[in-house]
């Protein structure tokens, strides 16, 4: 991910109601090199567009997925299990221990991806959502063996 992407990430995260409402400057942040927390952030293209995006942070032994995101017209092409894939490579290439994340409880297609990444629940946070207030699902996939 560049400078020149974030327009077309921002677009398809503010499309999306399960994406955090990141404003740009947390989106420069994780494209900044010298950034700390240290950033992966990586973005899928399909001819001419970006079509989804993915961003990890990477703090001493451990990665956290922060956002992950198709857009809707692409999605349910394993785009989003290549973008997690890639993370997951580039996690490994600085090894981290594990890969944490949070998801909405009721985000069963985000949740449905993780498990079949090797993501198992490890948590929960009660109450941690708003609008709609419910649940965050913590997640974990150790990195030992990958």
């Amino acid at each position: 991910m560049g400078p020149a992407d974030l327009d077309r990430v921002m677009a398809i995260a503010a499309s999306l109601r399960e994406t955090p409402g990141w404003p740009r400057l947390a989106y420069m942040s994780a494209i900044t090199p010298d950034a700390v927390p240290r950033r992966v952030a990586l973005v899928a293209e399909a001819p001419g567009e970006i079509i989804g995006f993915v961003i990890g942070s990477l703090v001493a032994s451990q990665a956290e997925l922060e956002s992950i995101a198709v857009d809707r017209a692409a999605q349910r092409k394993g785009i989003g299990a290549a973008l997690l894939k890639a993370l997951v490579n580039e996690a490994g290439l600085a090894s981290v221990d594990e890969i944490l994340l949070e998801v909405r409880a009721s985000n069963r297609k985000a949740l449905y991806l993780y498990g079949r990444a090797g993501f198992a629940e490890v948590g929960r946070r009660p109450g941690y959502y708003l609008d709609p207030t419910e649940d965050a699902v913590l997640m974990r996939l150790p990195m030992r063996g990958k």
